[in-house]
């Protein structure tokens, strides 16, 4: 389009010189204007992206389980561990420990049985989720890098076992942005916090606005959210007021995030004061639906209210939302007795097979990445041959994705014999974290942060794609 008062910019004539610059300072110069663009102040740092590869999903619902489920008794049945019941065996690892220990095989606590067309072998400790395990894509060879709780909840979440990092979902809101200027991106839905605490929804370095915003289940999940004035239109002043002196002051400081994410924040928490009670006000969903979810009318905590809220934020274009059961306590940590993994099983099965359910008939599933996780398995075997509970066990265990683009129905790697150690294609935890960004169109290798002196990304120098989990 023609437009005689238009005048080149500074980089449009670089670029038009290129062919007789010098490759290196053109590079230089041209990086130096695209760093500066991106730190201007009216940038909105959650303003929706483009993803740089092909998207098979639009947004990521993630049910983290704490604790440590067992994978041996619930989505890795092994039938030569009920044979062997009872048996020693020698080991080389115990609760992080190298060396020789002589221990005994444990059966699993509850019956396996196929689900589904595939016959993909699921324990009565999850009879709903056996009933859609078509939709489930189920990877039975997870390792992570850590026996503990804290450090194995970091890693689950944020790709470093040692250090707090940007979490999982903090990487998708920077790498994405925001479908509702209204909502934040990136919220989680919990009772309690897990072991880490909020490091395992924090941005870290990355700007402030990609964080989560934690909502906690009853009957007020979002303190505070009510105004304080009158009249809306009084609040509409009042905020542009603060916003025209807060653009002043960030315009002397171009490089504060913090500031930046804090002016963010008055902006969402403005829209959240209309779109957030809203989307957590269960009274016009139908009566079906609230059954389906094993819910009461009225109530306002539980796994079923955070499923269905989390469905309703999906509706609503909040790209990452994470559920989580329990907190720090009073978890899947069976230590003492593996009957414990009852009553929680029993608290997360209905809700999250109605949640598969309910994505699906609504026509989200296909662009929902739906993911269940927790930190590590148990052990298969125990020091004690009566013993009635297990232990930690980072080895290998058990996780599942389903829609957005997998493949349901399909059970991917294997554990050996016993459910002790990886046998058929791994997927450490890095693995996990890039195929998940893949799916979201985001390349791990290149969804990348600098900070101090060097470029940071979710699965560090390690990940790779697992392509064949992938429809």
């Amino acid at each position: 389009m023609s437009n005689s008062n238009w005048f080149p910019s500074r980089r449009e004539v670089l670029r038009r010189a290129a062919g007789g610059c010098g490759a290196i300072a053109l590079h230089a110069m041209l990086a130096e204007d695209l760093l500066a663009e991106r730190s201007k102040p009216s940038a909105d740092p959650l303003e929706p992206k483009q993803p740089n590869i092909t998207a098979k999903a639009k947004r990521v619902i993630f049910l983290y389980m704490t604790g440590g489920v067992s994978h041996v008794d619930s989505f890795d049945h092994k039938p030569e561990l009920i044979k062997n019941h009872g048996k020693q065996i020698t080991v080389d690892n115990w609760q992080g420990k190298l060396g020789e220990f002589t221990r005994y095989l444990k059966q699993p606590n509850w019956e396996f049985r196929p689900g589904g067309e595939s016959g993909a072998m699921v324990s009565d400790l999850f009879p709903h989720m056996r009933e859609v395990v078509d939709d489930l894509c189920i990877i039975r060879s997870m390792e992570s890098d850590h026996t503990n709780h804290y450090e194995s909840t970091l890693g689950m979440h944020c790709g470093s076992w040692t250090f707090a990092r940007p979490s999982l979902g903090a990487w998708v809101s920077y790498g994405l942005g925001s479908e509702n200027q209204n909502l934040p991106s990136f919220m989680v839905v919990a009772p309690h916090a897990p072991y880490a605490g909020a490091q395992t929804w924090g941005s870290d370095f990355l700007p402030g606005a990609h964080q989560g915003t934690w909502i906690v289940p009853g009957d007020d999940p979002i303190p505070n959210i009510r105004p304080r004035v009158p009249t809306s239109r009084l609040q509409e002043l009042e905020l542009q007021l603060l916003a025209k002196a807060n653009q002043r002051h960030l315009e002397q400081r171009t490089a504060d995030r913090a500031l930046e994410a804090r002016i963010r924040s008055f902006e969402t928490a403005f829209g959240m004061q209309r779109e957030a009670p809203e989307a957590m006000d269960l009274t016009g969903e139908t009566e079906a639906t609230l059954n389906m979810y094993g819910l009461e009318p009225g109530q306002t905590s539980g796994f079923g209210w955070q499923c269905l809220v989390g469905r309703r934020l999906a509706e609503r274009g909040v790209r990452f939302i994470e559920l989580i059961d329990v907190g720090s306590s009073n978890n899947w940590d069976a230590h003492g007795d593996m009957a414990t993994h009852g009553p929680l099983a029993k608290n997360i099965d209905q809700p999250i097979a109605a949640l598969i359910t309910d994505l699906k008939q609504r026509g989200m599933l296909e662009d929902t990445l739906v993911v269940w996780t927790t930190e590590f398995g148990r052990t298969p075997y125990h020091e004690k041959a009566d013993h009635a509970g297990r232990e930690h066990h980072h080895q290998v265990f058990s996780s599942w994705l389903a829609g957005g683009g997998v493949k349901g129905g399909l059970v991917h790697g294997t554990s050996d014999e016993h459910g002790i150690a990886v046998a058929e294609n791994r997927v450490h935890v890095h693995d996990f974290h890039a195929t998940i960004l893949h799916l979201l169109g985001l390349d791990h290798e290149r969804l990348t942060f600098r900070h101090a002196g060097r470029d940071y990304r979710l699965t560090d120098v390690h990940g790779e794609v697992v392509s064949n989990v992938i429809a």
